[in-house]
């Protein structure tokens, strides 16, 4: 078994689903959500409430913004991140990023992720969004995301010792 998965795929691609089953529903599996509630955002939230209804009830949840690196250092047991392009997107927000500035910040804290990653003796499974394979997006914001989590997604994958590509609910061995 991989000690370190990273799981790719784009939307609705049913990566969250696989990472999870790649942990035993019976075991003392840590959830780490990165997604932040928004009361004024009943979609989300609904989104949100699926992901924990699918969760075996035996799953510690942890939410985690911007110290995902420092949960993933101190993780002792099975241990899924779901997922590193929200946690990403809440940096670039806290960074004040986009626009631009701030960006040795967010490459800063992707950098302490990566190097937890490679750290934990955990079992640790990554959930991340591949945003390679679509078309250029129109603003400058969308442009930087896309660089800074394709950098993102590159770096975690050289740590990790499986790397899987979620398309249309089928999993891709990459490594």
């Amino acid at each position: 078994m991989s000690r370190r998965t990273l799981v790719l795929g784009g939307a609705r691609s049913g990566k969250s689903a696989h990472a999870e089953g790649l942990l035993p529903a019976d075991d003392d599996v840590t959830y780490v959500a990165t997604g932040r509630r928004d009361p004024d955002d009943p979609e989300w939230t609904a989104r949100i409430d699926a992901h924990i209804a699918r969760r075996p009830y035996t799953w510690r949840t942890v939410e985690a913004t911007r110290e995902l690196a420092d949960v993933v250092r101190a993780a002792r047991g099975p241990t899924l991140v779901d997922d590193v392009a929200t946690w990403l997107t809440g940096v670039m927000d806290a960074a004040g990023a986009w626009a631009g500035a701030g960006l040795d910040l967010v490459r800063r804290e992707g950098a302490f992720l990566v190097e937890a990653v490679a750290a934990t003796e955990a079992r640790i499974v990554l959930v991340s969004a591949e945003v390679g394979l679509g078309v250029v997006p129109p603003t400058r914001s969308g442009r930087l995301f896309r660089d800074e989590l394709g950098a993102l997604n590159a770096a975690l994958a050289q740590r990790c010792d499986e790397v899987l590509l979620l398309v249309a609910g089928i999993p891709l061995r990459l490594r």
